[in-house]
């Protein structure tokens, strides 16, 4: 039997809610097929603990990581020794959300950590292969001129929308997930999610960076409390590129990584150009979606993602 990547259980990491079984139901039309997979949801789950605990002890000799690794800090190239985080993480926050891709052994979580009693949001994405971490990429957004958005309060724990474990009856194929995901983007290039006819629930919501951008419970004004009627006409995105980060087939979750604004004029106060890159994740089921919630950042123009080869052709 092959050695799985460590679990580690310790108190400043935070542990996925258990969630109850559900009753064996006949497979519908709608299930995707069970993958094959040489790195289960908690050998993929220990990956991504064993990485931030590896941050917050300053130590990462215990890691897994394959000879031919790829690192990535902020869109830069690194060795494992060189990347910041190694040195800067103080803590990690109670706010975990994992994104879990089986059938293509990547791992994905949105995370709060403190750097010396200062937070930041990090997002972590990984691949496992031959129980080995064969790609590292993580994102950190540490203010609101980072992130253009930042409540630290908003994102104090995850949701229970996030968290919701359908039925197996209730899920769609991965085709049909990333599907309905793509409408996001579509909708936002058209300037309209009526027009592209995105599937939202009533009481379907957006938060981003922590704040509640759109839903029932959004009062930035009275627009946006319908997700799919909201005005869009003020974004100057232009084409959105696109990537399909993983996509957590057993939760009903599409991660995706989207930038734009790459040709818009520099914001108030700044001199330099930037680019949204948001990290957006859809939770879908029943055909529909119901949640969509995001970790972003502005990057200069020119900086890309550090994995080109990734992103879907426009």
């Amino acid at each position: 039997m092959k050695t799985r990547l460590p679990m580690l259980c310790l108190s400043t990491v935070w542990a996925v809610p258990a969630i109850a079984a559900q009753p064996a139901k006949a497979p519908s039309a709608r299930t995707a097929p069970a993958p094959v997979v040489k790195c289960d949801r908690e050998c993929l789950r220990g990956a991504i603990t064993a990485y931030l605990h590896a941050l917050v002890t300053h130590d990462v000799s215990k890691l897994p990581l394959s000879e031919k690794v790829r690192i990535t800090e902020d869109s830069i190239e690194k060795t494992i020794d060189k990347v910041g985080l190694v040195r800067s993480v103080t803590k990690l926050r109670g706010y975990r959300q994992d994104f879990l891709d089986e059938r293509e052994g990547i791992a994905g979580a949105d995370v709060v950590i403190e750097e010396n009693g200062a937070p930041a949001l990090l997002v972590v994405r990984l691949k496992v292969e031959d129980d080995k971490i064969t790609e590292l990429e993580t994102v950190a957004t540490r203010s609101r001129t980072e992130g253009a958005l930042f409540n630290i309060d908003g994102v104090q724990s995850t949701t229970a929308a996030m968290n919701y474990a359908p039925k197996k009856s209730q899920l769609d194929s991965r085709e049909e997930m990333i599907r309905i995901a793509m409408l996001y983007p579509a909708g936002l290039e058209a300037e309209s999610l009526v027009k592209v006819d995105a599937p939202f629930t009533p009481n379907a919501y957006r938060l981003e960076n922590g704040e509640v951008m759109a839903g029932p419970e959004c009062t930035r004004n009275e627009g946006c409390k319908n997700i799919k009627t909201q005005p869009l006409t003020n974004g100057n995105r232009g084409k959105i590129e696109r990537r399909v980060a993983a996509v957590d087939e057993r939760m009903g979750i599409v991660w995706l990584r989207l930038a734009w604004g790459g040709d818009r004029p520099p914001r108030e106060g700044t001199t330099q150009r930037t680019q949204l890159v948001v990290w957006e994740s859809f939770k879908i089921y029943d055909g529909q979606i119901h949640a969509v919630e995001a970790f972003m950042k502005n990057v200069p123009v020119g900086v890309g993602s550090g994995w080109p080869q990734l992103n879907l052709p426009q």
